[in-house]
C-alpha cells in the first residue's frame, strides 16, 4: 500500500521513508494539507499529516470522498482536527500521544537562557566585531522562582532542570505531579503563579479552557521583569495583549516557539514575501523577544519516536486494532472526546 505524507521536513523524510520501508511505500510531500492540497490524497487509504495541517470538516470530507480511511497525524496536539466530522465520515484518526519530553523541555530552557542573557543580540554584535557589553546584562536564575503551567511529562522535565538551577518551584495543573512535589514544587492557583514567578513556562494542551490562558489580565499580573516562555501551543497566549504589554516596556524577555496564527507561516520560507500579519510583524521588532518556528520537538530522538508511533498507528488501522493513540477508530469517537 502507498501512503501519502504531507508537510514532511527535509530532515524528517529519510527517517519516514526508512521506517515504512519493507511495509509500505510512502510518498513524502513538503506541501501542507489544506483545502487546496487535499485533492492530492485522492486514492490513498492512509494520509499522514503534521501539526499545522487543516483537518477541518471540509478537508476531511474531501479526503473521505477520495477514498481515505485513516489520517495519521505526526504530532501530539489535535486542536486542528474536527473529530466529530471525522467520526461522522467513518474515518480513523491517529496521533502520537507522547514522545521525548526532554526535546521540548530542553528547548524551552534554551529560549529562557537566550532571552535572559541576550544571546541573540550578543551574537549579532560580535558577528559585526562589536564587543561591547552595553545592554547585555542578564540575571542569575538561582534563587528565583520558576512557574510551570502544566506539569505533565514535559513540565516535569522542565521542572527537573529548574531544580538543577536551584530555583524555587511553583506549579499549576488540574492534577499534582508527585515527582514535581518531590522536587519541592508548590502547587498554587494560576493567578498566583503569574504574579509570583520570575520565569513562566507553558506546557498545557490547547483546549477551550486554556485558549488565551495568558491574556491581558494574566500579563498585567506578571512582574515587570518576568520572562515568559511558550513552547506548547500558540493559542495559549493572546498575542495582541502581549504586544501591548511589551510596548509598555514590561517583561524582561519572551521566548516563543509557537504562535497562534502560525499556520501558513511556520515551516515555510517567507523571506521574500510581504508579511500581512501585523501582530507578528510588530512582535518581531522587540529586541527582548525571540521567536522560533515550532522546532522544540525537532530532535533525532523525538522525531524517531513520532515516526515509530505513526507506523504503529497505520499497522493498527490496517489490522482493525485500536490503541491509546487513536482519537477516532472507524468512526467511533470515545465518549470522553465528545
Amino acid at each position: 500500500m502507498e501512503i501519502v505524507a504531507f508537510g514532511v521536513q527535509a530532515d524528517e523524510r529519510p527517517l519516514l521513508e526508512k521506517a515504512f520501508d519493507g511495509h509500505h511505500q510512502v510518498r513524502c510531500l513538503d506541501v501542507f494539507l489544506n483545502r487546496d492540497t487535499a485533492p492530492i490524497a485522492h486514492g490513498y487509504e492512509v494520509v499522514s499529516t503534521n501539526v499545522n495541517a487543516d483537518l477541518s470538516a471540509e478537508v476531511l470530507q474531501t479526503l473521505a470522498a477520495g477514498g481515505t480511511k485513516m489520517v495519521a497525524q505526526r504530532s501530539t496536539g489535535f486542536n486542528n482536527i474536527d473529530l466529530e466530522a471525522a467520526a461522522d465520515l467513518g474515518l480513523t484518526i491517529g496521533r502520537v500521544s507522547s514522545y521525548s519530553p526532554y526535546a521540548v523541555a530542553e528547548f524551552a530552557w534554551a529560549l529562557a537562557l537566550a532571552v535572559n542573557r541576550r544571546l541573540v543580540r550578543a551574537a549579532n554584535r560580535t558577528r559585526n566585531f562589536d564587543f561591547r557589553l552595553d545592554g547585555l546584562m542578564g540575571r542569575d536564575l538561582r534563587g528565583r522562582t520558576a512557574g510551570v503551567a502544566g506539569t505533565g511529562r514535559i513540565g516535569e522535565a522542565f521542572t527537573r532542570i529548574a531544580h538543577g538551577f536551584g530555583m524555587n518551584l511553583l506549579g499549576w495543573d488540574l492534577v499534582e505531579n508527585p515527582e514535581c512535589v518531590a522536587l519541592g514544587m508548590r502547587y498554587v492557583p494560576r493567578e498566583r503563579l503569574f504574579a509570583e514567578a520570575d520565569l513562566i513556562t507553558l506546557h498545557v494542551p490547547l483546549v477551550g479552557d486554556t485558549r488565551h490562558l495568558v491574556d491581558a489580565a494574566a500579563l498585567a499580573a506578571m512582574k515587570d521583569d518576568a520572562i515568559l516562555i511558550n513552547s506548547s501551543r500558540g493559542g495559549l497566549v493572546d498575542t495582541a495583549a502581549l504586544v501591548e504589554t511589551l510596548k509598555a516596556g514590561r517583561l524582561t524577555g519572551v521566548g516563543l516557539d509557537v504562535y497562534e496564527e502560525e499556520a501558513g507561516l511556520f515551516f515555510f520560507d517567507k523571506s521574500l514575501d510581504v508579511i500581512n500579519d501585523d501582530t507578528l510583524a510588530r512582535l518581531m521588532t522587540f529586541a527582548n523577544v525571540l521567536v522560533t518556528s515550532h522546532q522544540a520537538y525537532f530532535t533525532e530522538e523525538a522525531v524517531g519516536q513520532i515516526i515509530e508511533t505513526t507506523v504503529a498507528n497505520v499497522e493498527d488501522h490496517l489490522a482493525g486494532r485500536t490503541s491509546e493513540h487513536m482519537l477516532v477508530t472507524r468512526g467511533q469517537l470515545p465518549a470522553a472526546a465528545r
